[in-house]
């Protein structure tokens, strides 16, 4: 018995209880507690670590569709920031043992080591039914023992993201360099002094934002949202990228007055949560979608030219297109819903897209994005 894994040995009973009332019963590792969260699915095949290292998931519930989770195990270089920030992991079936060359850690041990729940053995075909059917809800994945009935009253008053500035909670204190290239490790070479500088305002920035920018030959300084406007505009300074991160795009303190401070000024491209601050900064709205989009496989329409790109989409807001000032270009559009997917204002410089043009994981159909940005910040600005 001893040379089982730890979920066959002594199986926990755990409970996804939504704040509708509906409760998921399966089976609990990790962590014995009570996280809570809203609850989203992802319906990418690869990638867990990515996601679940991803701080745009921060105040989630995450819930895998694809079948089985845990085969590649974990390794340092697929981390996309310093820790964890699902609140929690909801899966159908949990692999034990890592199957990968890359492999330098189980699943199981990484997150039991950070504290972090998981459920499995859940049918999480019936719970992605119901998300889609009733929208995202928060809710709890109790794994601690405690009967649901005990908890109903916890799960009805559990938040969503609704209001919530997570973006600060989860962006870095002080500004940093960064000089790591893509995959593979060390192949990209660090750029010298006489790279174009671009600064990136982290309201939760992915790793894979920071290697492609590299990889495009930038030099790379992070800075938090609390950065002084003059820091992004100053001589030196060839763009600005706003980064993807969690929440309400509405809520996330400072981050429309930094949008609309280098409007015009430097470069800017807006990635995820970046791309709704500048919707707002130009003069939109955001609106809350019914349960967000979440995975590796959604069909967006270029525009200008008809392409179709699949592409990785990780946000539960979206700017309203009626909203928009006359001159904001829409470049983009989901073929799934028709919400917008990308923004444009080129006297000023400014381009954003919805979903994520690094994947990580997902398609790299949209990685040109980033020769296109590198390009307007040679030129000066103008698109």
């Amino acid at each position: 018995m001893d040379n089982l894994p730890r979920l066959l040995r002594s199986p926990r009973k755990a409970h996804l209880i939504l704040a509708d009332g509906t409760v998921f019963p399966g089976f609990a590792l990790g962590a014995p507690g009570v996280a809570e969260g809203e609850v989203v699915f992802n319906t990418s095949m690869t990638g867990y670590q990515e996601m679940l290292t991803d701080p745009s998931y921060h105040g989630q519930i995450l819930v895998l569709t694809t079948s089985h989770v845990g085969q590649v195990g974990v390794n340092a270089f697929d981390a996309e920031s310093g820790g964890v920030w699902a609140r929690a992991l909801v899966v159908q079936d949990l692999d034990a043992a890592a199957s990968s060359w890359r492999a330098e850690e189980d699943l199981e041990d990484f997150l039991e080591s950070r504290g972090v729940a998981v459920g499995w053995g859940f049918d999480t075909r019936t719970i992605v039914r119901h998300v889609r059917t009733h929208g995202a809800v928060p809710g709890l994945l109790v794994t601690d023992g405690s009967e649901p009935s005990a908890l109903l009253e916890r799960a009805r008053a559990a938040r969503g993201t609704d209001g919530m500035d997570l973006a600060s909670e989860v962006a870095c204190a002080e500004p940093f360099p960064w000089e790591a290239g893509p995959w593979p490790e060390g192949s990209t070479p660090a750029p010298g002094p006489e790279a174009p500088l671009v600064r990136v305002v982290d309201f939760g920035v992915k790793r894979s934002i920071l290697r492609r920018l590299v990889g495009e030959g930038f030099r790379v300084e992070v800075v938090p949202p609390s950065t002084e406007p003059g820091v992004l505009t100053a001589s030196g300074v060839a763009g600005v990228v706003l980064s993807n991160g969690p929440g309400d795009p509405a809520a996330v303190t400072g981050g429309r007055r930094l949008a609309e401070a280098v409007l015009g000024e430097k470069p800017v491209l807006g990635i995820c949560l970046g791309h709704q601050i500048l919707g707002l900064a130009l003069g939109g709205r955001t609106v809350k979608l019914p349960f967000g989009h979440h995975g590796g496989n959604h069909p967006v329409r270029e525009l200008a030219t008809g392409r179709v790109l699949v592409t990785a989409q990780n946000h539960n807001y979206a700017v309203e297109e009626a909203s928009l000032p006359r001159e904001v270009e829409v470049t983009h559009i989901n073929l799934t819903d028709g919400t917008v997917e990308g923004l444009a204002l080129p006297r000023l410089g400014v381009e954003s897209v919805q979903f994520h043009p690094e994947a990580a994981p997902g398609p790299n159909d949209a990685a040109g994005l980033f020769a296109r940005f590198r390009e307007r910040c040679v030129a000066g600005g103008a698109a």
